[in-house]
């Protein structure tokens, strides 16, 4: 490769210099300071006030405008027609606060639930108890089956959103061949994620017809059931490549005295409700125009271009699980294109505004964050864990392996080895 200047010089070696996680560092911090007040303000209080790591809060809230945005605004980009719905994984330890960034993020979506299950129960009331006849309008799921996820979804066709505290038990069905349930839900995200029909048929209960799914997921996952991630099919169907990764990349260990100011609070729930309140007038039977088109600039539309075909030309030159990886980032970059500009236009609802170069570079931006975040996961999923002396001595007697060769295998002194050898 050729370089023409010194700048094209020094990022070179940069690139070369940098670890994952410090690039990831390095554009987590340029996505913030060029997102809207609102969002960026509270990224910043949660981690100085409440310990919340930055990205944490940052795909929390990228989630959060996900699921508000719903079926009402698409784009139109290189002959596709592209949702803003995403799936979400919080990678850390325990304690690391995985699930209040969900929390503080998703709060105006829970407020809003709120008050609209009270609204259903006095429906139910009205009704005399007679729950057929009485729809439950909800956003947010938090526990349920993937039966009652279905008809959630059937009465609500705009969007449901899925948060999870801890997503190992969704991802544990899933990678159990055995399980009907798993494979039903594996089927629901991958059928959601390109927002196709799904069409639910059922001897004992309702059966119903989505035309366009649009499902959102978040939940947390400690590192070290990373490698029940990728098992038994979820790598391979593609669920994992439709996942936006984060792991643990900021951390802040001074407490303060001090929460989250009110007034920040009010602004980011303020920018979600304007959102909210267009999807909630698409869903009113007497509307007639239910979708709206971002309408993209010539040029922003150049630049989704050029940066596709960057990808599909890397691509041919990438390693397995990267390659397949990167074919989803062709969509991903369209939806979070639909994500950024709704947050850049939330707080005036300005949602009428072309779609400019700005929208575009930032979903860029966000889109290698995740690709370097993907990149330090695989590197964790697929690292395979040491034996444990119990194991190798329980190989060894299998083996009719003698005791001084555990010995000499893990480096443990003979006594320690006989033992440990009685006891397995």
């Amino acid at each position: 490769m050729e370089y023409n200047n010194k700048q094209q010089i020094e990022e070179a070696l940069k690139n070369v210099i940098q670890t994952d996680l410090e690039k990831s560092k390095e554009k987590l911090n340029t996505i913030v300071s060029l997102l809207p007040s609102e969002f960026k303000g509270l990224i910043e209080e949660a981690f100085l006030c409440k310990r919340v790591p930055k990205e944490y809060m940052l795909s929390s809230i990228f989630f959060t405008v996900s699921t508000s945005v719903g079926l009402t605004f698409y784009l139109k980009g290189l002959g596709y027609k592209n949702y803003g719905n995403c799936y979400f994984t919080i990678v850390g330890s325990r304690g690391d606060a995985k699930s209040e960034a969900i929390k503080i993020a998703t709060n105006p979506i829970k407020e809003i639930d709120d008050v609209e299950y009270e609204d259903y129960l006095d429906e139910l009331r009205v009704s005399e108890g007679d729950e057929k006849s009485v729809i439950r309008k909800q956003n947010l799921i938090q526990n349920a089956s993937i039966e009652a996820a279905h008809k959630v979804h059937a009465d609500n066709p705009n969007a449901v959103g899925i948060a999870i505290d801890e997503i190992y038990g969704l991802i544990e069905k899933m990678a159990n061949p055995n399980s009907r349930d798993g494979v039903a839900w594996r089927n629901f995200f991958l059928e959601g994620y390109t927002n196709g029909c799904l069409d639910v048929s059922r001897k004992t209960t309702q059966s119903f017809r989505i035309k366009s799914t649009y499902v959102t997921l978040i939940g947390g996952l400690q590192y070290q059931f990373l490698p029940k991630l990728f098992a038994n099919g979820n790598l391979e169907s593609g669920f994992i490549d439709r996942q936006f990764f984060t792991p643990k990349i900021t951390h802040n260990n001074t407490l303060v005295v001090e929460g989250i100011a009110n007034s920040s609070l009010v602004s980011y729930g303020a920018s979600i409700k304007n959102i909210l309140a267009y999807k909630r007038q698409s869903e009113n039977p007497e509307e007639t125009k239910k979708q709206f088109e971002i309408v993209m600039s010539k040029s922003a539309e150049l630049l989704l271009f050029e940066y596709t075909q960057d990808l599909i030309n890397r691509q041919g030159e990438a390693e397995p699980v990267i390659k397949e990886y990167m074919s989803k980032m062709q969509i991903s970059v369209q939806k979070l294109c639909v994500i950024i500009f709704m947050m850049l236009n939330a707080s005036g609802s300005t949602f009428a505004s072309v779609l400019t170069d700005e929208v575009v570079e930032l979903a860029i931006e966000c889109n290698e964050f995740y690709f370097l975040n993907f990149q330090l996961i695989v590197k964790e999923g697929f690292r395979e864990a040491e034996p444990s002396v119990e194991q190798i001595i329980k190989l060894a007697k299998k083996n009719e392996a003698s005791q001084k060769a555990v010995a000499e295998i893990t480096g443990l002194h003979k006594g320690t080895i006989s033992k440990k050898w009685a006891k397995v």
